[in-house]
Formats: structure tokens, C-alpha cells, sequence
């Protein structure tokens, strides 16, 4: 079986660098963070949420898991991005995404909520040539602008990864155009699968070699010995998380169980294709560093 790299998400934008720390000793591979501008309940914001964690750690890869891309001015991410990349030592990976779930974001920034898929593809155009270029010139349909050089620029070549998030078809290809690889949620083996053969289409068509695009996966986990529990834990973090009902869709869309629930589904996924697995705890607040424990030294060693 092909090796697989697990990373996981911070829970919160308190304890940062403890918590970074942490997961780094445990020997997982990436520190992530997501983010919002606002949402149901207090949630970070990806690239300053990393850049703390850069300074408490050494070796451990950060990602963005994911920003809002449509949220912002595409020279600005291309900046802080490339400083956080710089700050630590060439290990930031951008997980980017097209939000939408909450439009009230999308009205605060000034942003039409329908654009946001067309305005990411044209950022990412932007931020790859920010990155890998000097002296830019731009002339698109959101943005213009001419004889931009980021400096300093990413300590990463020819710029660090850009992992593309999302769930249909429209973010497939986008994953295929503009990612190094695909970082799909509330996914079932099925779907990824499916996703990965469309991505390999859409590549193909854009006349682009993915050989080395990594295939991966966001999953919530609840790593308990009772199964039922596990999953009734998934349901309530998840439905506080998103304001709405999962108790009928979260066995389907999360790891959840016992060590041995968790390998089985996780092999499922794995044969599907995943080789990046992000995991974001849908358990008890106070059980997440039991959830780690449990997945570090019973789960995440039959993949390695």
C-alpha cells in the first residue's frame, strides 16, 4: 500500500502554539487551519493562524485547509503567502476554496456571492504568476495592474503547492488547471474516486501533466471505542460547527469509531486514491488530545 501523510486541524485560535507543538511531536505531517470572515461561531483565519504556528515549530508542513479565496484581493494572498512561506522555511501549502455557505462573508467584503467561483480562478492565475515572475503585468477582469515583483518571494519551486477544496465538478477542474492537488470534504471512497478520475480527464484536456498532483481528503474523525458514540459525538460537533442536522449523514461522511472503525473506512479511502489525509476533530472538546493520541500510535502506523 502506497504511504499516506496525515495532517490535522487547529481547533482554535487559542493555544496555538502548544498545540502546534503538540501535533508535531506526535509525528503528524501537516498543521492546518480553515477560516471564515465570520460564520456560526468563532473561527480563525488560515494564514494568521499558521503563521503563529510557524514559530512554534520546526518541521511540520502548514496548510491552508482552506482560504476563501474570492474574499480577497489576489495581490494580497500572494504577499502574506509568500512571507509565510519565507518565515518558515518553505513549508506552507495553499488550500484554497470558493466558500459560498455563508453569503453574509461574501456582502461584508463586497463581493458578489455568484463571482466567487470565476474570481478564483482568475486569483489563482494571479498568485501563481505573482510567485514565479517578476515585473507582472495583469489585465483581467477583476483585477489590472503592471510591473508587480513580489518580494521576497516563496522559498518554494516553482511556488508552493496549491491544494483546490471543494465537492463538484467546477472545483474539479479547477483542480486540475491550477492545483498540485485535490482536497475534497464530506466525501464518500465512491466520490473520491469518481473526483479523481474527472481530474485526470480535465487535466488531460488542458493538455496538463498531473503525475505529481497528490491526491487527498478533509475528513472529520471521532475516535471512540463505542461506535455509536462516536458518531453521535461527530453529529453534535458538526451540527454546532454548521447550524444544521447531520445525525443521518455523519456515519456516511466522517471516521468515526474504534482503531479498527477508523483503519477499515480509512483504507477504503485510501484505496479510492487518498494520499493526504486532513482530519478535523468532530469529537469532544476535551477529547481531542485522546483522539490524537488514539490516531497517532493505532491508526495512522498502518499507512505509513
Amino acid at each position: 500500500m502506497a504511504s499516506v501523510e496525515f495532517g490535522v486541524a487547529i481547533p482554535s485560535s487559542k493555544g496555538i502554539p502548544e498545540f502546534a507543538q503538540k501535533v508535531e511531536r506526535m509525528g503528524f505531517d501537516y498543521l492546518t487551519s480553515g477560516e471564515h470572515m465570520m460564520f456560526h461561531g468563532p473561527v480563525a483565519n488560515s494564514l494568521i493562524a499558521l503563521a503563529v504556528a510557524a514559530g512554534a515549530t520546526s518541521r511540520i508542513k502548514l496548510m491552508s485547509s482552506v482560504v476563501l479565496l474570492p474574499l480577497y484581493t489576489p495581490m494580497v494572498v500572494a504577499k502574506q503567502a509568500s512571507v509565510l512561506d519565507v518565515a518558515s522555511n518553505g513549508r506552507y501549502h495553499m488550500g484554497i476554496g470558493i466558500g459560498g455557505e455563508f453569503p453574509k462573508e461574501f456582502e461584508a467584503v463586497g463581493v458578489p456571492v455568484k463571482q466567487r467561483g470565476s474570481r478564483t480562478n482568475e486569483a489563482l492565475e494571479i498568485i501563481k504568476r505573482l510567485w514565479t515572475e517578476k515585473n507582472v503585468t495583469f489585465d483581467g477582469r477583476y483585477t489590472k495592474f503592471s510591473g508587480v515583483t513580489i518580494s521576497p518571494a516563496p522559498v518554494q519551486k516553482p511556488h508552493p503547492p496549491i491544494w483546490v477544496a471543494g465537492r463538484k465538478e467546477p472545483a474539479m477542474r479547477r483542480a486540475a488547471i491550477y492545483g498540485d492537488g485535490w482536497l475534497p470534504y464530506m466525501y464518500t471512497p465512491e466520490m473520491l474516486h469518481d473526483s479523481l478520475e474527472k481530474i485526470q480527464q480535465f487535466g488531460r484536456e488542458a493538455g496538463r501533466d498531473l503525475s505529481h498532483f497528490r491526491p487527498g481528503l478533509f475528513i472529520f474523525a471521532s475516535v471512540y471505542k463505542d461506535r455509536d458514540f462516536a458518531v453521535q459525538q461527530a453529529a453534535k460537533a458538526l451540527g454546532g460547527t454548521y447550524a444544521q442536522d447531520f445525525s443521518q449523514i455523519a456515519a456516511r461522511y466522517t471516521l468515526s469509531g474504534s482503531a479498527e472503525d477508523c483503519r477499515k473506512r480509512l483504507k477504503e479511502y485510501v484505496d479510492a486514491g487518498a494520499r493526504s489525509v486532513m482530519l478535523s476533530w468532530a469529537c469532544r472538546h476535551e477529547d481531542i488530545d485522546d483522539n490524537m493520541k488514539h490516531f497517532a500510535e493505532e491508526i495512522a502506523p498502518a499507512f505509513r
